[in-house]
């Protein structure tokens, strides 16, 4: 069967019920149906002040792993899978994972429900609207721009320079169409033309503060901080210049808080937030976690896309802003995937082949040494495909043994928490007997020049960093105006850990190149773009929406 196809036959429980196991009652909740329910303010609040001492909080597991491949890896599935395996060994566990974006589901990646045995549910509606968390992102992202473009056109009295917006429209969609385009155009009461720019929804500087926000109180000093260009004076204006913070908070009020689902074995999962790692911070909110970490014993989340790009952010953003320490990382691999990295083509991943194997490991190794360096324990969750042979899996143990690391084979797809037991009891053994001894990467008093340089030389290998255009005279100038104690988030493609595709393995001593550098005031850090990456992606030639349908039941068919 398919995923969706396993998902549409599972019987889910009552989200009430579901609630119920980790203490949350039906007055807590705000239901959206019967299976699908988000935290009202007042529980919201209760769990974050439980969460505020960390001797109550439950022990934190992050997912991540190795460059992503053709082959796929199925972190989603490893984390939903665990989750599972920890309570079927009695251990109470509640998940945390990032809201799918609608670009991938109907572009190439798919959704992010997990698959086969290892799924959230109702996974249809988590893959498309869901609670309509990223519906009123994408209106408060626009109604920023239209608020923008409507005082310059109202007489603008700040003196907004059009030529200097940095502020982009966005829509939750792959649109590369909608990259770079001139807005304004017509007669005069249809606004000033200029250059504008949309952006995916999951990848907007909203997105990352409803992710990063505890309060609407936070909330709205967030998007007050937010800069949306300068005047003719060059002087930054913020959007709290424009007295009109409350109406967009207004529209974000419901999707600041948590939403609750179910795996198809009936176990707690917060949904919320979903930003992408290659091009934002790339982690579920703040408020999921604290919510999880308050009512589980274990709780396992995930950051998106490898090592080098999501477990980097998430360690050096959200544990920062949040004050969260992980006790271990588990990194997940395929046999399959590593071969690929080792150089075999795509068609011929079924055949045994332990030289591209081992050759491939150096991306696994690579990263298992890239958590070493924020002081976490790993685990390496290897998921088990039928091609892979009792040799293969011999040596990568043996490979992962010699990096400081356990291999544990994983079967979640395919049999649930029953092939999830022996990972299950791996992370807890790793949790009570390697004590962590997390630290952040770079120091918050770092430069930024300092910060890159120390992310590319020590995460992606490189040899030295090379600053284009005015990249490097605009970190000067953050720093001038006193944003220099921020994080970076370098945006770059997930396919390499450097900033090139076609660099497979384990790049290393190549120049890391840094093309433009934007400031999120209201985020709270400064994005890096490096290389070629955009922040909208385009659809592929043979795009998942061909894939899918609805019948006249309204039941839906080809959903990832």
């Amino acid at each position: 069967m398919t995923d969706i196809e396993i998902a549409q036959k599972n019987q889910m429980a009552g989200i009430t019920q579901i609630a119920q196991k980790i203490g949350i009652k039906e007055d807590d909740l705000e239901l959206y149906g019967p299976y699908k329910a988000k935290l009202t303010m007042k529980k919201l609040k209760e769990l974050q002040s439980v969460a505020a001492s960390p001797s109550k909080r439950g022990k934190l597991i992050l997912v991540t792993a190795i460059t992503p491949t053709p082959a796929g890896e199925g972190k989603s599935t490893v984390s939903i899978g665990l989750g599972d395996g920890l309570n079927k060994i009695g251990k109470k566990t509640v998940i945390a994972l990032r809201e799918p974006s609608l670009g991938p589901c109907f572009g190439v990646k798919g959704g992010a429900c997990g698959g086969g045995y290892a799924q959230i549910v109702p996974m249809e509606d988590i893959n498309l609207h869901f609670t309509g968390d990223i519906h009123a992102i994408s209106i408060a992202n626009n109604l920023i721009a239209a608020l923008v473009d409507n005082h310059i056109q109202q007489g603008n009295a700040l003196g907004i320079d059009p030529r200097t917006i940095t502020w982009k429209r966005c829509v939750d969609l792959n649109d590369r169409q909608l990259r770079n385009i001139i807005c304004g155009l017509g007669n005069r009461t249809d606004g000033t033309p200029r250059e504008d720019h949309f952006q995916i929804s999951v990848a907007s500087e909203i997105m990352a503060i409803i992710c990063l926000s505890r309060t609407i109180s936070e909330l709205k000093e967030r998007l007050s901080a937010i800069i949306i260009g300068k005047n003719y004076n060059k002087e930054t204006v913020r959007f709290g210049d424009l007295k009109c913070t409350g109406a967009v908070a207004a529209l974000l009020k419901d999707a600041i808080r948590p939403n609750l689902v179910q795996t198809l074995e009936k176990n707690p999962v917060f949904v919320h937030g979903g930003p992408f790692a290659n091009i934002a911070h790339g982690c579920n909110s703040i408020n999921a976690t604290l919510s999880a970490l308050a009512s589980g014993e274990y709780v396992v989340t995930e950051a998106g896309f490898a090592a080098d790009l999501g477990a980097e952010k998430f360690l050096d953003i959200k544990c920062r802003v949040a004050g969260l320490e992980p006790n271990a990382v588990v990194i997940v691999a395929t046999i399959r995937a590593l071969k690929m990295h080792g150089g075999k083509a795509k068609s011929e991943l079924s055949q045994p082949d332990t030289k591209a194997l081992e050759k491939g490991f150096e991306n696994l190794k690579a990263h298992i040494g890239n958590i070493k360096k924020f002081g976490l324990p790993s685990v390496v969750a290897v998921n088990r495909f039928v091609s892979d042979t009792e040799e293969e899996i011999q040596l990568l143990e043996e490979l992962c043994k010699k990096s400081g690391s356990k291999a544990v084979l994983c079967e979640g797809w395919g049999k649930g928490s029953e092939g999830t037991v022996e990972l299950a009891k791996a992370v807890v053994d790793t949790c009570e007997n390697e004590k962590a001894s997390f630290h952040y990467l770079y120091e918050s008093n770092a430069s930024f020049e300092e910060k890159i340089n120390t992310i590319a030389k020590e995460i992606y290998h490189a040899e030295k960093v090379e600053f284009q255009g005015s990249s490097l005279k605009k970190l000067k100038t953050f720093e001038a105006e006193g944003y220099g104690n921020l994080p970076v988030c370098i945006a770059k493609t997930q396919n390499s850990i450097s900033h090139d595709p076609s660099l497979i393995g384990s790049p290393s001593g190549y120049v890391f190149p840094v093309r433009d550098v934007q400031l999120y005031a209201g985020a709270g850090f400064v994005v890096v773009l490096a290389g070629d990456i955009m922040t909208m992606p385009g659809l592929p030639k043979m795009p998942a929406a061909l894939n899918i349908d609805v019948d006249d039941d309204g039941v839906i068919s080809g959903l990832f």
